[in-house]
């Protein structure tokens, strides 16, 4: 599928959906809890409805209400698993190979094409260090796990995906020792460990932090009921921002950003630094039109989901935008930085590749294109985002959306972009 888009320019105002990560999180939190344990403002998406599958598979009772899911039973480690089919959801394969090590039978755990090129290997050593018996082809999924974990020392590289320690982390007060945690290399994506610590924090879960990002302790626990409520997505408000930057005459994004740690808070101090004007209020960002932005160097070694928004607004920069230190996001659904890199240079933007980012000039000028997201969601929406402000051009796989944004085309459709299926 593909989707035509021409010059446009967008007004007025957008919901941003709920938070991906958080939806992710709790769902599986609340269902090792149960006990009526709920989660309000859940992101209802490709890859959280992949989370809930998995959750119903391993023996919770989740009961969807409006917006909200409620976890009558939690999750059984005696009951017989068929295979869990994380879909496109690193997050999901990932932190359910955690709690698939919670259970004695083996659990054989696949995804889609593209989640069956993604490293599962360094988990799947930890877990093997814990007790579990893992196989795998070449160390991607499709895998298989036995356990039963007992918990102790554990060491696992940080320089992959901090999704690994997440993993571990949720699953450590289940077992019989705890697990006592060491990550080696410097730790990518800081502030998704610091939501997953938020979250257990949330259901009663204390993780013991020794040494911050290298260090720590998570003892046995009990899980306690609550009520959580998910925040707005920065990740995808960053797109939005962009959206806003590049095309917008008066827009204005409501979502609240709440308390819990999210990294791609940043986004906001990259649009000041870049010399965006931005009226922030509690439940609602406004972006002062502008016709120019500045450049300069950014490190998104904690926020790899900034790449994209970040890249596009080289768009209308009068200095280079050089991103650094983000050489996961080539592990993430795509390698996001040779796509981003190989599509953009098509629309005029002069881009240097490197291993760990771009360095991307601003155009002299520019022209319409066919780009090629490569079925990844938020290479869809930056393109698309591009695209409408360069006019006549053809984006692929706009099904992709439905992965962390369903109603992307429609929000932004609403506000004035033009926007064709094909």
């Amino acid at each position: 599928m593909k989707c035509k888009v021409e010059k446009s320019k967008i007004s007025g105002i957008i919901l941003c959906p709920p938070n991906k990560s958080y939806s992710h999180r709790a769902i599986f939190l609340a269902s090792l809890t149960g006990q009526n344990s709920r989660v309000n403002n859940v992101l209802f998406s490709d890859d959280t409805k992949a989370t809930i599958e998995a959750c119903k598979k391993f023996g919770a009772e989740i009961i969807q209400q409006g917006s909200s899911i409620v976890v009558k039973n939690p999750i059984k480690n005696d009951i017989l698993v068929s295979e869990i089919n994380a879909e496109n959801s690193g997050t999901t394969i990932r932190i359910a190979s955690g709690i698939a090590s919670l259970f004695s039978r083996e659990i054989s755990l696949t995804g889609d094409s593209s989640l069956q090129k993604r490293p599962m290997q360094p988990l799947l050593d930890a877990l093997q260090t814990l007790g579990a018996e893992c196989i795998s082809t070449n160390g991607k999924p499709p895998i298989k796990i036995k356990g039963t974990i007992k918990g102790g020392d554990v060491t696992i590289p940080g320089n992959f995906s901090s999704q690994f320690i997440s993993s571990l982390f949720i699953c450590a007060p289940l077992t019989e020792k705890g697990i006592h945690l060491t990550i080696k290399d410097n730790l990518v994506s800081k502030p998704y460990l610091d939501a997953t610590i938020a979250a257990m924090r949330n259901f009663g879960i204390t993780v013991q932090t020794l040494i911050p990002y290298k260090k720590y302790n998570i003892s046995p626990q009990i899980f306690k009921p609550t009520t959580f409520d998910v925040p707005t997505d920065l990740s995808t408000l960053a797109l939005l921002l962009s959206a806003a930057v590049i095309l917008g005459e008066d827009m204005t994004i409501r979502g609240k950003i709440g308390m819990l740690p999210q990294g791609d808070e940043v986004f906001i101090d990259i649009l000041e630094q870049l010399g965006v004007q931005l009226n922030i209020n509690d439940d609602e960002i406004k972006i002062v039109s502008t016709d120019v932005i500045s450049g300069g160097r950014f490190d998104l070694s904690n926020s790899p989901d900034l790449l994209p928004p970040l890249a596009i607004l080289a768009l209308k920069a009068t200095k280079p935008i050089e991103i650094v230190n983000v050489k996961h996001a080539r592990l993430k659904e795509t390698d996001r930085i040779a796509i981003l890199a190989r599509e953009l240079t098509k629309i005029g933007l002069k881009i240097e590749e490197r291993d760990d980012g771009l360095k991307i000039e601003p155009p002299i000028s520019i022209k319409s294109a066919e780009l090629k997201s490569e079925n990844d969601h938020r290479l869809f929406m930056a393109f698309c985002i591009a695209g409408l402000y360069v006019g006549n051009c053809v984006i692929t796989d706009p099904q992709s959306v439905s992965v962390s944004y369903p109603s992307f085309i429609e929000d932004m459709s609403r506000c004035g972009a033009k926007i064709n299926l094909e």
